[in-house]
Formats: C-alpha cells, structure tokens, sequence
C-alpha cells in the first residue's frame, strides 16, 4: 500500500504511532523545531524549544529528584514515538516515510506522547537496515549525544531505554494485527523487531521471548515518587541486576 498524504493507516493503532504531517512547515504550532536543531542545538537560544526545556518539563511533571531520571525518561518517550512511527509504516504501508530529522518537527512543550510533524513525504523502503538507519542513527545516537551535555547517563541505560521502546512498539503492533486478524501483519512486526534488537547498539541489552522483552539495566523510573518497576524491568523477579544496572 502507498504511503497516503495524512499516513491515516496509523492512526488506529493509537497515539504513539501516529505521525501528522504538514506540507508547509509554516503551518506547524509556533513551538515546534525541526528535531535537527533539537539534537545541535539541545540548549537553544529560545530555550522553551530545546531538549532542555523538555527535559525540565518532565522533571517537573514527575517530581524527579534528579534530573538524569528526567533526561531518561524523556529519551525514552521519544525513542517510543519514533520506533513506533517506523514500525507502524512499515507494517501497515510496507514502506517508510523519511524520518530525517531536518523534516520531522517536534514540540517540547506538548504533553505526552511527543507531538511529531512530517513536513514532507518521501517514501523509503521498509527493510531494517533503513529503519536502523532511520531510528538509530539519524535520531537516537544524536540525541543520546545531545542529552550527554546536560548530563551523565551510562551507554546501557540509553540503549536498553532504546531497545524496551522498540520492543513495546513492537508488541503493541502484534497485538493489534493479533486483534484484528493481521497474522501477516503480527509476524512483520515480531520479524522486524526481532531483527533490529540484534543491531550492534542494541544487541545485549535485554532478551527478547515471543513478544515480552527483559532488558539488562533501568530507565530510573523506579526512583520517581510511586514510580514503581516497568514491566520490562531487570530489577523485577530473582534475576540480579547487570553490572551497567544503574542502583539506587
């Protein structure tokens, strides 16, 4: 299927996966910023659209007592969105909208999840070279940089927050093909996902079992007030922690 202008095959699968697009970049909301600027520029002049302002905003919506807990948990929303972006195109269309970050335009001050804006529609092909190309190098090294000159976050954390948003999107597409009858669909999304967790930056950063992923370290949540363990969690049940397992 043809990737359509308002991508309108994603918006059943529901929040995370769906991706406005704006032909004009003037017409996106005056706080958005294309992600480019985001990822060089994380401290921006206009500071209300940086990585900064956002990471602030989530800090204080979860009354972090540290701000790295905050930066986690930022990484990790937006990891979400774009793995979520990537998969749900390449199940339900069989093809890719170029994700690059010059075109994809972003609010810091929407609420969650991240408000994403395509302002324009190149059709790329579906297979996981390019969705890594696409999520993990064109979005997620950048970033992890970005949010490394605000503050100290281990190489494991960043990538298991990685690896377990790939892995939810994921299992949330199967779930959806599994509901509505897709079994083409289910076995598209387990095989990608499958396949992209053994790329080098995410390769050992958690098991993957059917659907269900157990990473290797923690995203902090836990030390947000009533924060509690993701399901996901390497703290949760018998198995001792990793080494890169950040402690409380």
């Amino acid at each position: 299927m043809d990737l359509d202008p308002a991508l309108a095959a994603l918006r059943p699968l529901g929040g995370f996966f769906v991706l406005r697009t704006v032909v004009d970049p003037e017409r996106a909301p005056a706080a958005s910023l294309p992600l480019a600027q985001a990822y060089e520029n994380p401290t921006s002049d206009v500071y209300r659209i940086s990585l900064t302002f956002r990471v602030r905003k989530v800090e204080r919506s979860l009354c972090a007592p540290e701000t790295r807990i905050a930066a986690s948990i930022a990484q990790q929303g937006l990891a979400a969105r774009l793995w979520s972006v990537a998969l749900g195109c390449a199940v339900r269309y069989g093809h890719l909208p170029d994700l690059d970050p010059r075109l994809l335009r972003w609010d810091p001050d929407a609420s969650a999840p991240d408000d994403l804006w395509l302002t324009e529609l190149r059709p790329r092909p579906a297979d996981p070279g390019t969705l890594a190309a696409m999520v993990l190098h064109g979005h997620l090294e950048p970033l992890a940089a970005a949010l490394r000159t605000q503050v100290r976050l281990p190489d494991g954390l960043l990538w298991g927050n990685a690896a377990s948003a790939l892995a939810g999107a994921g299992r949330e597409l199967d779930h959806w093909a599994r509901r509505n009858g897709r079994t083409d669909a289910a076995a598209r999304a387990r095989d990608l996902t499958r396949e992209l967790l053994t790329h080098p930056l995410l390769a050992g950063t958690g098991t993957l079992t059917g659907t269900a992923f157990r990473r290797r370290s923690c995203c902090l949540y836990y030390r947000v007030p009533n924060g509690g363990l993701c399901g996901d969690c390497c703290l949760k049940g018998p198995r001792r922690p990793s080494p890169d397992a950040p402690r409380g």
